[in-house]
């Protein structure tokens, strides 16, 4: 969606100086936009209570009150990795216990989509595409047939299974499109490879693409299931794979969907099945974030991100990074610079392209997602769904 030429304006001076205090909470406060139809946003905030590490009720404050996740009452415990947002107004969360909800009112009501016969499957979605409030790609991950891939055209009324995992030694991570049409699916290595699954036709049907061009993966190598953000794309081809578990965590990018494959070492620490790169963001073909460390609550990632200006062919350690482990990274839109990411125990902000984070937020989240109307929601345990509003005292 390509939000009115005011907004715009107003966003790019906020971002001009830095994303940071009054300028980000000016932008946060222009009035959202749903679906493309310029209207007020009349969203306030549903009470729900957070009491996890002391958080007011409804709300996760940041240092300085420039930012302010606002949490919507989603009506579940699901934990959700999945996110798709679609505006400021409109947004998708796919997680636990085959549990998909659907919002177009800024989180001021949740419908639950949910494919029929998920929740007695037990399935785990960990990914969701969407690319309206209507058509919508989400991915069950697991061992065997635990890994399928539904998709909807009408809002989740309904849904079709356009794909289910017939080889055991497969276990799919995450997908992602290029377009409406074009799109990807990435499984843990097979034959010593990862696999890929493409599809054309806005995922109604998916084929394995050839291995011959993708390098072999590492003893123990693997991706993580944890916030939708293991297999990225921008732009109409080019596509990065992060990968974690074995002795290096790399970074592997295509620039011709998905046939032929380079890899990097990222700066991000691995040597252990917990730890790698769990999230990346590219803003282009050229400039990505990556994040991660060791998702275990009691084991320390002192290097938890890393930044690229060259597409991913090297990756350069963040000077200051997030304090702890970090599963999701987002771009905030119309900016050069500055970003978020997000984990179990916080929210960081960096405001110079990634060498620099500072924690903004101390709510737990696994995954965010911004949209060109600065429209940013993060996602995580316990139903947790959240909107970014301007902070208001």
């Amino acid at each position: 969606m390509r939000p009115m030429g005011k907004l715009r304006r107003t966003v790019l001076a906020g971002l001009a100086v830095g994303v940071s205090g009054t300028a980000l909470a000016a932008a946060l406060a222009v009035p959202a936009q749903a679906d493309g139809a310029a209207r007020p946003d009349g969203a306030s905030r549903a009470d729900r209570a957070d009491r996890a590490g002391g958080v007011p009720e409804g709300t996760d404050r940041t240092g300085g009150g420039a930012l302010d996740w606002r949490l919507t009452d989603t009506g579940t415990d699901a934990r959700f990795r999945g996110l798709a947002a679609v505006s400021r107004t409109s947004a998708w969360v796919a997680g636990s216990k085959g549990t998909v909800l659907r919002t177009s009112d800024g989180g001021r009501t949740w419908r639950d989509v949910s494919p029929a016969g998920a929740a007695e499957a037990e399935l785990e979605f960990r990914d969701i595409e969407a690319f309206d409030g209507r058509r919508a790609v989400a991915l069950a991950i697991g061992e065997g047939e635990a890994s399928r891939i539904f998709r909807t055209e009408d809002g989740g009324t309904s849904w079709t299974e356009s794909f289910r995992n017939t080889d055991a030694r497969a276990f799919y991570d995450c997908v992602t499109f290029f377009d409406s049409r074009h799109g990807l699916a990435m499984s843990d290595p097979v034959d010593g490879k990862f696999r890929i699954l493409s599809t054309r036709d806005g995922g109604a049907s998916w084929k394995v693409l050839p291995d011959a061009g993708m390098p072999a993966a590492l003893p123990g190598e693997a991706g993580f299931a944890a916030s939708g953000q293991c297999l990225v794309a921008s732009g109409p081809k080019d596509v990065w794979l992060a990968t974690g578990g074995a002795a290096t965590a790399r970074v592997l990018h295509s620039a011709d969907r998905g046939l032929h494959w380079t890899v990097t070492d990222s700066t991000i620490p691995a040597g252990d099945p917990a730890r790698g790169v769990f999230g990346l963001a590219f803003r282009d073909r050229k400039h990505g974030l990556a994040v991660g460390g060791d998702y275990r609550a009691d084991q320390a990632s002192p290097r938890a991100a890393s930044v690229t200006g060259d597409g991913g062919r090297t990756w350069r350690q963040a000077t200051t990074p997030p304090p702890a482990y970090r599963s999701g990274v987002a771009w905030l839109p119309y900016s050069r610079s500055a970003a978020l990411a997000v984990g179990p125990t916080g929210t960081d902000l960096t405001t110079d392209g990634g060498r620099t984070w500072r924690t903004v937020d101390t709510g737990s989240y696994d995954t965010v997602d911004c949209t060109a109307d600065l429209g940013c929601w993060a996602a995580g345990e316990k139903g947790r769904v959240a909107r970014l509003t301007s902070a208001k005292r």
